[in-house]
């Protein structure tokens, strides 16, 4: 029998759960999630396979209007991630359908390739409430709509087999035991980052970057350094939290998921510098590992 694969783009506003149902595709965390919007920088590449078939997911950070230069690269990673790909998953929230996400699925919904509008979060909505959304996307041309909850699965099956069916003959791109394109490094700089989000409030997680400094095996142990950079001095101290307690809860927390990715013994120290302005200078993107045109 010959061999599918392909690439499929997975788009949408901020916080409609693209990450989640990225993990859930591939049946790994390869992208961090949190209950916030914009946890996704950049895009991130999720393999799932299945008897005689691959596809590639290119995950993307949610639509918006971007304020500095790291938005104009989250931005462009969107772009960037529609060139040659096999089928589009447009992702919006079923629980909050707004006028915006309309707008957003009828300018897609032009696209030459296979398309699907995924209408996610069903399990916080009434049936009323979904027939609802599915009426006001029905109009658009998409392939077709599914209803799905990437938190419990519901869904999951029909959209796979759909997709499974419109996938081109190809190669395997990626081994089997290759979830994702992320080195272990980035992945661990991305899991602190998800801590940050969780733990801190108001602009403060969104204004930090993850530097890994060390990352080396002793012995039967993974030591890694990181540095937290943030852009005023009054975070550093949120950050920190009273006695050290928040980026202790943070450092933990991230060491558990750490140790399940690598199955190693990790042991991590975490570090905060104040870096004005990072999200708007070149080098400093560079440095955090941002794709930055010269």
């Amino acid at each position: 029998m010959p061999f599918h694969s392909g690439f499929t783009a997975i788009i949408g506003r901020p916080n409609v759960g693209k990450s989640t149902l990225l993990n859930l595709l591939t049946g790994q965390k390869v992208s961090i999630v949190s209950p916030k919007p914009q946890t996704t920088r950049s895009r991130v590449i999720g393999v799932m396979n299945r008897p005689g078939a691959q596809i590639v997911f290119v995950d993307t950070p949610g639509i918006h209007q971007p304020r500095t230069r790291l938005g104009e690269l989250m931005a462009e990673s969107i772009d960037n991630a529609l060139k040659d790909i096999d089928a589009l998953l447009f992702v919006a929230d079923a629980s909050h359908l707004t006028d915006k996400d309309v707008s957003l699925a009828e300018s897609y919904a032009q696209a030459r390739f296979p398309k699907f509008l995924l209408l996610n979060k069903i399990d916080q909505v009434t049936p009323e409430t979904l027939l609802q959304a599915i009426d006001r996307c029905k109009r658009f041309p998409y392939d077709d709509v599914f209803p799905v909850s990437a938190k419990t699965g519901e869904g999951i099956d029909a959209l796979e087999y759909k997709l499974l069916s419109v996938m081109p003959e190809g190669p395997m791109y990626y081994p089997e035991d290759m979830p994702t394109d992320q080195p272990e490094q980035l992945l661990c700089a991305e899991l602190i980052r998800e801590k940050a989000l969780r733990h801190l409030r108001d602009e403060v997680p969104h204004g930090i970057g993850v530097e890994i400094l060390r990352y080396e095996k002793q012995g039967g142990l993974r030591v890694i350094d990181a540095t937290m950079y943030c852009e005023k001095a009054s975070h550093k101290s949120i950050i920190i939290g009273k006695g050290g307690q928040t980026i202790r809860e943070i450092g933990s927390e991230a060491r558990q998921d750490m140790e399940k990715l690598t199955g190693e013994h990790i042991h991590l120290q975490l570090f905060v510098k104040v870096r004005p302005g990072w999200r708007d200078n070149a080098d400093d993107l560079k440095t955090l590992g941002y794709l930055v045109k010269d």
